[in-house]
C-alpha cells in the first residue's frame, strides 16, 4: 500500500486525528536508531514516520531498510540543511493528508508517552518539553521572544528552563513564543494557513521564524509538560561566528528581524549589529567575522519576503 493511500484510509475512517512524524537526518545513523527505537515504543503509535535523509554517507540507508517495525516513508535528497529537510518532510506529510505533523531532530528520543500526551491536547501548535540524559530541564523555547524592543540585542528574553527550575515546577501547559524543530507539532490547518518551513534558511532560525508566522496568524504555541523528549547530546550554542555556521546565524537572525520586526527601529537592528561587529572586529571577532556579518546582511536583504516554496499551498 502506498504512503498516500495509507494516509487517506486513516484520515477518512478514524475519528481520532492522525499524525505523521517528520525526522531530518544527516550522517548520524546511531543517533537516528535510538530515535526510531523511541518512536516504536510510543504508547500512541505514529501513523507515519517521514525520514528525510540529507545525503547521508554513513550506514543510515542500511539502518532504515531494516526498520519494518515502523510505518517509514524515506525521502533521500541533497544536503539542504535542517531547514531544507523539514520543508521537504512537512510537505510530504501535508500532501499525504495527515491531520498533524510532529517535527523531530535525530538527536532526541521521546519517552514512551510523549506522543500520546501531545495528541491529547486540543491546540493547533504544541511542543514537547526537552530534558537531558540526567533528567534536567533543558527546554530552550522562549517564553518571551521580543521583536518589539530595538534595544533587545537578543530577542529571546526568557526561556522555559530559565523560568522553571525543573519539569515538576511547570504547569501542565506553558505558552511559548518560539520553538525548535525538536518536538514541535502543528495541525494541518496551520500549514494550510501559513505555509511550510522556509528551506532558504539552510540551518538556524527556520523554526523560530515558523513560530512567529504561526503566532501572527493567531495560533498559540503550548509547551506540554508531560510530553517528555530526551536530548542525547549536550546543547552547543557557541558557534564560531567567523565560520560558515556564523554566516547562517547572523543572516537568518537578520531575516527574522527584517520580516517580522514590529517597528522600524527593530527592523533597523540588523544594520546596527552589522556596523557594531565591523567596528569591533579589530578587538573582537577579527576580519573573518566582519566579512561574515557583511555577507549576512547583504544576503538577508534579499530574503525579506517569504520564499515561494515556503508559501501556503494553493
Amino acid at each position: 500500500m502506498s504512503f498516500e493511500a495509507r494516509s487517506a484510509r486513516t484520515s477518512t475512517t478514524d475519528r481520532a486525528e492522525s499524525v505523521a512524524v517528520v525526522v531530518v537526518t544527516h550522517n548520524r545513523a546511531d543517533l537516528l536508531g535510538r530515535l526510531l527505537d523511541g518512536l516504536a515504543a510510543q504508547t500512541r503509535r505514529p501513523d507515519a514516520v517521514v525520514v528525510v535523509d540529507n545525503a547521508s554517507t554513513d550506514h543510515t540507508a542500511e539502518l532504515l531498510s531494516g526498520r519494518a517495525d515502523l510505518p517509514l516513508h524515506v525521502v533521500t535528497q541533497d544536503n539542504l540543511g535542517g531547514a531544507g529537510g523539514f520543508h521537504r518532510g512537512v510537505r510530504e506529510a501535508y500532501d499525504a493528508g495527515w491531520d498533524r505533523v510532529w517535527l523531530i531532530d535525530d538527536d532526541v528520543v521521546p519517552a514512551p508517552g510523549c506522543l500520546e500526551a501531545l495528541m491529547a491536547i486540543d491546540e493547533d501548535c504544541l511542543i514537547a518539553v526537552r530534558e537531558d540524559l540526567s533528567g534536567a530541564l533543558v527546554e530552550k523555547a522562549a517564553i518571551d521572544f521580543d521583536l518589539r524592543n530595538p534595544l533587545a540585542i537578543h530577542p529571546k528574553r526568557s526561556a522555559v528552563d530559565t523560568v522553571y527550575a525543573d519539569r515538576a515546577s511547570m504547569p501542565a501547559l506553558v505558552e511559548v513564543q518560539n520553538v525548535a524543530f525538536e518536538g514541535f507539532m502543528a495541525r494541518r490547518a496551520v500549514v494550510e494557513q501559513i505555509g511550510f518551513p522556509d528551506p532558504t534558511f539552510f540551518i538556524f532560525y527556520d523554526d523560530a521564524e515558523y513560530a512567529v508566522r504561526a503566532r501572527r496568524a493567531g495560533h498559540r504555541i503550548m509547551a506540554v509538560r508531560d510530553a517528555v523528549l530526551v536530548r542525547q547530546l549536550d546543547f552547543n550554542q557557541q558557534h564560531d561566528l567567523s565560520g560558515w555556521k556564523g554566516f547562517y546565524m547572523y543572516r537568518n537572525l537578520f531575516v527574522v528581524h527584517l520580516r517580522h520586526g514590529e517597528n522600524a527601529l527593530v527592523r533597523l537592528k540588523p544594520w546596527l549589529i552589522t556596523v557594531a561587529v565591523v567596528l569591533l572586529s579589530p578587538v573582537r571577532g577579527g576580519r573573518a567575522e566582519a566579512r561574515n556579518v557583511i555577507r549576512a546582511m547583504a544576503s538577508a536583504r534579499g530574503m525579506r519576503r517569504l520564499s515561494d516554496p515556503a508559501r501556503p499551498p494553493r
